[in-house]
């Protein structure tokens, strides 16, 4: 009980502090006499600074008195504490015998509740500044990297901020430090005691144009006397190694890449609204047709400060990066963003801005007519309609729209079937929200194509929602994108969905997705040219884009330009080592050519437990092709359930058990995958991108119905005649089909066609594959065998 009164009798207080911890270098080695005469002469520098008398006057100064220095903590704003340290640095040169560093930070610091106790104060601001100051040596001033975005509000202060990193303390913690120079001040450059390889300092952010009125937020602290500045501006250490300001190679002045926004909110909870705020100035940026914009997969790798701009510029291609922050507390929001040269490092532009949540929908608008500005930009009318459009005026939609485009990423059903919901519940709360609508009709449409949850994602529903949008906003370039995946997805309508995506593209041409799903059109309809140039131009646009690359390896793998297609693979393992996806269809690769050698070591390289849907294929089909039927059949029987129990994949499974001999449960595994089909009332399976029509009569054939199985394949075929990806498939298990039947001469006349049709069968194929083995004596097929791989 004595315990507690004793606690409630000395409270403790909490307040922000901008601290500034000051050091005598070498104090230790000193005798007694000079000790105690360089502490004086430091003690009466420091108490005639104006910003020492003027704090303590006010009575909003504390003091932290040590051995061979202090600490004194202003409770006034984040200048006062280097305005301090400049008076004493200026101080300290008529006293050359006098080495001294500081360090500056602003943070927590807890104190007796009589605040004349000076002793009696601690704290994690004041530790913080200690060990910033423990990073320099004699007559620097180095802040932390807190202390430095806050002072970037103040114009003056950021010609003289200069990033030293990620410097190692004890225990090998790092801390992000920033050195404060003035040649009037006489502090050098750069600290020698973190290692010759600091070639230079480096400015935070270059001063704005005179005209630029930089925009300040103040929010209260803890206490009412306590004010902080929040800004945030990137910090890095650009390592030169000897470039200076050369131009990236074939940079256009107008490309630009908008990198990932930090998010300085304290809920964690807030990172999908900033980088939905993030993804929708984006968004706008790429409606103009004059600038080069990177589309947002990749630009997602990126930090919100990388260190290296060039490198960053140089991977992406562009001249320009917009780097930025926001912060969302309660209704307010506020968002900083700096628009950066990449070749110079110059800071060309910058702007912040404070808004009310209900009030957010313009910024982004703002933003990007400000980047065009800068970039001498030319705007249309339609153009500057675009950018400045408010997609709606209900924040609530807004917020759950933000939530569900800062995860909504194309290449992956998993991240689809989030959104989904988001989307629809942003147009049950906007009825009016046009864009909602369109990327609702979109990533629905994704769902039904690969035959998710078919109760709920159902074709009417993806035209319903694309004709809302396109009803609410004829102009809207995401609207005609979404009619255009329902022709194509929906409607398998291959020249009606190329003309919708071509309204798109002119009104979104920086779309990367758009000029995708061009390609992927193009190659439906057996234009692959044009589809590798539209995969190309999506690929300038999002070069790190994975998907994009592996379906442009996929179709150079189509036409058998094997090479091609393995160094496109190879380029995605160099993105993202040991990407699953992309050593799946390297090994595919090899198995198409018959080098099962070297697709095994491929497979070998991924996980024994992948859930990768290529691995898994892969590895069953090279078991089947190296006649390891008992090992294929467990291979099977271990995928991931959703794969398991596909029926292309049970059907798959009922061969391997009719090859290893085990004919009765093959005869169960072909009638389980028959009802897996679920055939309609005629018996037909869907025809849609799974190809079901094509593996039905697959499983027809294993159960022995052969007429049933012919016809299926003859009916495939006729399903796919207007689809030059999935036709030569339908004709070639058609091939199989015939063959298993016992028409070797219609199998074999079919396979010269098969051996040059894009997406057709390979002479490996032809030479490894057991399904093939019924042609195996005929020496026509033994002839096609022996000509070389294409």
């Amino acid at each position: 009980m004595s315990q507690t009164s004793s606690s409630q009798s000395s409270e403790v207080k909490f307040e922000i502090g901008h601290v500034l911890f000051i050091d005598i270098v070498g104090y230790s080695k000193l005798n007694i006499r000079e000790q105690s005469e360089q502490l004086e002469t430091l003690k009466q520098i420091v108490r005639g600074t104006e910003q020492f008398k003027q704090a303590e006057a006010e009575g909003k100064l504390l003091r932290l008195p040590t051995g061979d220095g202090g600490a004194l903590v202003f409770r006034t704003t984040p200048e006062a504490p280097l305005l301090c340290a400049i008076e004493i640095a200026r101080g300290l040169k008529s006293h050359s015998d006098l080495k001294v560093r500081m360090g500056i930070h602003s943070g927590p610091v807890n104190q007796i509740s009589d605040l004349n106790e000076q002793a009696n104060i601690a704290g994690a601001g004041i530790n913080m500044a200690q060990r910033v100051m423990d990073c320099g040596d004699a007559r620097h001033i180095l802040l932390s990297r807190h202390v430095a975005e806050d002072l970037e509000a103040y114009p003056r202060w950021r010609p003289h901020l200069h990033s030293l990193g990620d410097v190692e303390i004890k225990h090998g913690d790092t801390i992000s430090v920033v050195n404060f120079y003035q040649d009037d001040v006489g502090n050098p450059a750069i600290p020698q005691k973190l290692g010759a390889t600091r070639t230079g300092a480096v400015p935070i952010a270059a001063p704005p144009s005179p005209a630029f009125n930089f925009g300040k937020w103040l929010i209260g602290g803890a206490i009412g006397a306590v004010v902080i500045v929040l800004a945030i501006f990137a910090t890095r250490n650009l390592k030169t190694s000897g470039q200076g300001s050369a131009p990236i190679p074939n940079a256009s002045d107008k490309s630009i890449a908008v990198l990932p926004f930090a998010n300085l909110s304290r809920d964690p909870d807030n990172a999908y609204f900033v980088d939905g705020i993030q993804d929708e100035i984006l968004t706008r940026l790429s409606k103009v047709a004059a600038l080069k914009v990177i589309s947002r997969t990749s630009t997602q790798k990126y930090k919100s400060e990388p260190e290296n701009l060039r490198q960053v510029g140089k991977e992406l291609g562009v001249a320009n990066l917009l780097e930025g922050s926001v912060q969302k507390v309660a209704n307010a929001v506020h968002v900083n963003v700096q628009l950066i040269r990449v070749a110079t490092d110059e800071h060309v532009w910058a702007e912040s801005y404070n808004r009310k949540l209900d009030d957010i929908f313009g910024v982004e608008g703002e933003v990007a007519t400000a980047i065009a500005d800068q970039l001498k930009t030319q705007l249309s009318g339609s153009e500057q309609k675009a950018l400045t459009d408010k997609p709606t005026q209900n924040a609530a939609a807004y917020d759950v729209y933000l939530h569900a485009a800062a995860i909504d990423d194309a290449s992956t059903v998993k991240r689809t079937e989030q959104v989904v919901p988001l989307y629809a519940e942003a147009v049950r709360l906007d009825p009016q929200f046009a864009l909602a609508w369109a990327r609702l009709s979109v990533a629905r449409s994704q769902l039904v194509f690969n035959g998710v949850d078919p109760q709920t994602n159902r074709g009417d529903k993806v035209k319903e929602e694309a004709d809302h949008a396109i009803a609410l906003q004829p102009e809207l370039g995401e609207a005609w994108l979404a009619q255009g995946v329902y022709r194509y997805r929906i409607l398998r309508d291959f020249q009606g969905a190329l003309k919708s995506y071509e309204e798109a593209l002119r009104r979104l041409p920086n779309s990367a997705f758009v000029l995708q799903q061009m390609g992927h059109l193009e190659r439906r309809l057996g234009q692959l040219d044009t589809a590798l140039k539209h995969y190309q131009a999506a690929a300038q646009l999002d070069p790190r884009n994975i998907g994009n690359l592996m379906t442009a390896g996929d179709t150079f793998l189509s036409v058998r330009r094997f090479d091609e297609a393995q160094t496109l693979y190879d380029r995605v393992l160099e993105i993202s080592p040991g990407n699953e996806a992309a050593l799946g269809s390297k090994a595919n690769a090899f198995q198409a050519q018959g080098r099962l050698k070297e697709s095994a070591e491929v497979l070998a390289k991924a996980p024994a437990d992948s859930t990768d849907q290529g691995i898994n294929i892969g590895r069953a089909l090279q078991l089947f092709d190296e006649r390891r039927f008992d090992d294929a059949i467990a291979q099977t029987q271990h995928m991931p359930e959703a794969l398991r129990n596909d029926p292309r994949t049970i059907t798959a499974l009922g061969w391997f058990q009719k090859f290893a001999g085990k004919e009765a449960d093959a005869h169960a595994t072909f009638a389980r995958a028959i009802a897996a089909y679920q055939l309609s009332a005629n018996g037909d399976a869907v025809v849609d991108a799974r190809q079901l029509p094509i593996y039905l009569g697959w499983a027809y054939a294993g159960l022995g119905e052969k007429e049933k199985a012919l016809e299926q394949a003859h009916r495939a075929v006729a399903d796919y005649a207007t689809d030059a990806l999935s036709k030569p498939l339908a004709e070639q298990y058609l091939a199989i089909i015939q063959a298993e039947s016992g028409d070797i001469d219609s199998a074999i006349a079919a396979l010269p066609h098969l051996l040059e049709v894009p997406n057709g069968e390979t002479i490996g194929d032809l030479r490894v594959s057991p399904t093939w083995d019924p042609l195996r004596k005929d020496p026509r097929f033994q002839k096609l065998c022996q000509e070389p791989n294409k």
